[in-house]
């Protein structure tokens, strides 16, 4: 553990902050750089248009999901799903949706701490990192013909999926409150709470022009390579 000290003479108030959650946010910044999520892109280009972000509300039994296409952000549904079925499911999503990147939320404590469920969050969205890069990679293989027979089926700017987690502290009940601002019935916000919670991480998200967010990378170098890379332009 590293102590961050906070000079307020004469008292001293001490955060403890864990190793292995530093070194994270320091090759998190570094590959920012170089993949931005597409909050941070939009901020560079005002114009720019393209991204599309998939809001990932993960909870014990219910995973809540909304949209970002343009700057249209809507809930889109809620999964009763976990382990495998889930993690396809949201591959299938992400792929049926065009979207080119997960916002996975993170719980936190009011402190800003990460809490037991974090790791349990971290554990999905590094699976769902490597399902990024891995697409990359199938998506070199595509035999160059193809090009003479088919109708291109990847962008040359296409870099996969990118997985970020974005702090999430609080959005259920800023979803609850949000349901109710917009005239939602009692009954209209049951079994709604986790997609509309999805909808406030991604509201934030892009409020806060990508910022804070924390890229996931696969442990294996070539997969990170591939990630920042993209696949080739064979078309």
């Amino acid at each position: 553990m590293i102590v961050a000290q906070h000079s307020s003479y004469p008292t001293t108030s001490i955060t403890l902050v864990p190793v292995s959650q530093i070194r994270r946010s320091i090759a998190s910044c570094k590959m920012d750089s170089e993949i931005p999520p597409n909050a941070m892109r939009r901020k560079i280009d005002p114009n720019w248009r393209g991204g599309f972000s998939l809001g990932v509300d993960l909870g014990m039994s219910r995973t809540g999901l909304a949209i970002s296409k343009g700057y249209s952000i809507r809930p889109l549904t809620v999964l009763e799903l976990r382990g495998q079925k889930l993690e396809l499911r949201l591959l299938d999503i992400a792929e049926k949706q065009e979207v080119d990147e997960f916002i996975v939320g993170l719980p936190r404590s009011s402190d800003g701490l990460e809490t037991p469920q974090s790791n349990k969050v971290r554990s999905v969205a590094g699976r769902l990192a490597v399902q990024a890069a891995e697409r990359v990679y199938l998506l070199e293989k595509i035999p160059i013909l193809c090009h003479f027979f088919f109708t291109p089926i990847s962008d040359p700017d296409d870099r996969g999926w990118r997985v970020y987690l974005q702090d999430e502290y609080g959005s259920s009940t800023m979803a609850m409150d949000y349901m109710i601002d917009k005239g939602l019935g009692k009954s209209a916000r049951q079994g709604k709470v986790d997609a509309y919670a999805a909808v406030v991480l991604l509201e934030r998200y892009f409020s806060l022009t990508g910022e804070g967010v924390e890229l996931v990378l696969p442990k294996l170098l070539t997969l990170q390579n591939k990630l920042r890379e993209g696949p080739m332009d064979l078309f």
